[in-house]
């Protein structure tokens, strides 16, 4: 079953799942995408300048016999090309080497400590968004007092926020500000992050796939801790874009629209919210500020 969309504030719809790329090699991340459109079905993939294989992703869809206009690109501007200046030039960089003349969203990937720099970055998105380049423009990781920056610039809205979600973490502050003022959210590590500690200071290894709710949940329902985990997503409304370069991994990502979760699958993976991060809190962690 093709996934559903969501329609952005930009008018452009976004397939509410999609294959996220991080920590991938550029043939890592070629082979995945192209596994992903041309066999399991997707239509969404999201990378970023700093993932540094956007190349991967671009060889992909130049190999791949689905048109360019149906599949939805995502990449990112890093925190060292913030600025007005910087930011265009950063843009037009990714675009090439992504080998498209548009993507169909483009994210500020971090909120710098600096008010007047995050606004002039994000000028220069409004701009980018105004000349059809990118069909729609966001921000990653902004709190509700990141947001508010920009509703009291006016203007253009972010048509996204990419947070940190999942259900140690489910974000109920960041989601209610994003819902007030049109927009969506969407959530990277979904699935919980990895098995390791996570990057941030405070960050434990993944625990939600062997967690003992989730995984009687997923007996009830036949289906693996992952399934459920994107389900619980995909039900609260949220853009989910779980990473894998497995192809196994990624039908089985995908193959989550024959079941439901019901009221009391929801209620007991709300008892999961503990705050548990696999990264840093944007508050906490200039990440590649520049100079």
């Amino acid at each position: 079953m093709t996934p559903p969309t969501i329609t952005l504030n930009s008018g452009t719809t976004i397939p509410q799942l999609g294959l996220g790329v991080w920590q991938a090699t550029n043939d890592e991340t070629e082979r995945a995408v192209r596994y992903a459109i041309d066999e399991a079905g997707y239509r969404h993939i999201d990378t970023a300048a700093a993932y540094g294989n956007e190349e991967g992703v671009g060889r992909a869809l130049a190999a791949s016999p689905v048109p360019r206009e149906d599949i939805f690109v995502t990449t990112k501007l890093w925190n060292s090309d913030q600025g007005y200046e910087p930011a265009l030039k950063a843009f037009d960089t990714s675009l090439k080497k992504l080998g498209t003349e548009y993507v169909d969203l483009y994210l500020i990937h971090w909120p710098l400590q600096d008010r007047e720099r995050i606004l002039r970055t994000w000028d220069a998105l409004e701009k980018i968004a105004e000349s059809g380049r990118a069909k729609a423009v966001g921000v990653c990781n902004f709190e509700p007092h990141h947001l508010q920056v920009l509703v009291d610039r006016g203007g253009l809205l972010p048509a996204v926020d990419q947070v940190e979600l999942h259900p140690h973490l489910p974000q109920q502050g960041i989601r209610r500000f994003a819902s007030e003022h049109g927009i969506a959210v969407e959530s990277w590590s979904p699935l919980g992050g990895t098995s390791n500690s996570g990057w941030g200071p405070n960050s434990k290894p993944n625990t939600l796939l062997v967690d003992p709710i989730v995984t009687r949940i997923a007996d009830r329902h036949s289906k693996s801790a992952a399934q459920v985990l994107i389900r619980w997503h995909l039900q609260n409304g949220l853009i989910v874009i779980p990473k894998s370069v497995h192809e196994q991994r990624i039908s089985q990502n995908i193959d989550v629209f024959d079941f439901e979760l019901d009221e009391l699958d929801l209620s007991e993976l709300d008892t999961l919210d503990d705050g548990t991060r696999v990264g840093a809190h944007p508050d906490e962690m200039n990440i590649g500020a520049p100079a």
